[in-house]
């Protein structure tokens, strides 16, 4: 087995336990120093408590585990914007942001999601005052991320 599939079996009950749930696990070696870089995400938006305590439960697993003979960074953080859509609870964390879609056939949309279920997504946009809706199906999308959005307005 993996050195990154044994940490996510060693890490994954405690992160899920806490309400999080554990998207990927990275392994780096730069020069004779191993990086453990843990990517762990919520249904809301995390703070910085919740991350510095999760971090010190992984580190205090890592520390007892015999997966590691020398010492070890660990990093703990979420997803950053660039991660893509895949997955249900993704598009539930971004529901009324702005989501740009890049469909099979290579069309792009873009749009603010309001709403979607299990085989669609309805994304809203607002062309200079005029709005248009896009029915996405997810069997069509070939990848979905959401757009950043400096100047939020709460109207769709």
């Amino acid at each position: 087995m993996a050195l990154k599939d044994s940490i996510a079996d060693l890490i994954r009950p405690t992160v899920e336990t806490a309400g999080f749930f554990l998207e990927d696990v990275f392994t780096s070696n730069p020069g004779n120093h191993r990086i453990v870089t843990c990517m762990i995400d919520s249904i809301a938006p995390m703070n910085l408590d919740e991350i510095t305590e999760i971090s010190r439960e992984i580190s205090a697993l890592l520390d007892e585990s015999p997966l590691f003979d020398e010492g070890f960074t660990l990093e703990v953080s979420s997803p950053g914007i660039e991660r893509a859509l895949t997955l249900p609870r993704h598009w539930t964390k971004n529901l009324t942001r702005i989501i740009k879609v890049v469909l099979a056939d290579g069309s792009e949309v873009s749009g603010r999601l309001t709403e979607f279920d299990e085989v669609r997504a309805i994304l809203i946009e607002n062309i200079k005052g005029r709005m248009k809706t896009h029915e996405v199906n997810f069997a069509e999308i070939k990848k979905a991320n959401v757009e950043i959005e400096f100047n939020r307005k709460d109207e769709i």
